[in-house]
């Protein structure tokens, strides 16, 4: 999972080779709607980050998910979906993931987008368009939060790829991503490639670091 602002770096973009999925992000159709919403660093331009992107997808030729998070009455607005749409059009994502506010935000203009009207916009964009949001309240079982301990505990007793990862836990991929990435960057996963796909894996406990069976 990676929000795609450095994808313009041909540094980064070799640095996700390996990977068997990538799952960047567009929030915005313009300069104007990236700098509210996404309030990035001053070295990262809108056209920059869209240029990573379409260089990223001509490289990558395995799966790319592009994830759209939208705000009701900001971006979730035919004419605003439309730009992305036609920046979707140069990128050529696999999937285009329409996601929204499901937690309490850190800013009154975060309002949620309804389903009804997530999955109208989904429709704009064809084919790839599909909903992930999950709300809070949402009886689903395909989508549920998932702690680090499950993760872990998982890939404890087997590797996995992101997919058996996903299933295992009922995850969304992107939500298996996005679990994923900080445990790889702590230490706590490895991942490596094998047969073209990428294996995720757990180190097993240290023996002194297990807790002593209080029965013996």
């Amino acid at each position: 999972m990676t929000n795609g602002s450095l994808l313009w770096d041909p540094q980064v973009r070799d640095s996700l080779r390996e990977a068997d999925l990538v799952i960047p992000s567009l929030d915005a159709g313009d300069e104007r709607l990236f700098q509210y919403v996404n309030r990035p660093h001053d070295d990262i331009a809108f056209e920059k980050m869209v240029d990573g992107l379409v260089a990223f997808r001509h490289e990558f030729a395995k799966p790319i998910w592009l994830e759209v998070f939208l705000l009701g009455g900001v971006t979730a607005i035919d004419i605003e979906v439309q730009k992305m749409v036609h920046l979707i059009d140069r990128i050529k994502p696999d999937r285009v993931q329409l996601n929204t506010v499901a937690r309490p935000p850190a800013e009154a203009f975060a309002i949620p987008v309804p389903d009804d009207q997530l999955r109208a916009l989904a429709a704009m964009f064809g084919g790839r368009g599909e909903v992930i949001a999950a709300r809070p309240d949402s009886d689903s079982t395909t989508l549920r939060p998932a702690t680090e301990a499950d993760i872990l505990n998982l890939l404890r007793r087997r590797p996995c790829t992101l997919r058996d990862l996903a299933d295992g836990l009922r995850l969304h991929p992107a939500e298996a991503m996005k679990q994923i990435d900080p445990l790889l960057a702590s230490g706590l996963l490895t991942a490596a490639s094998e047969g073209g796909r990428v294996f995720y894996r757990a180190p097993p406990i240290p023996l002194h670091r297990q807790r002593p069976n209080p029965t013996r």
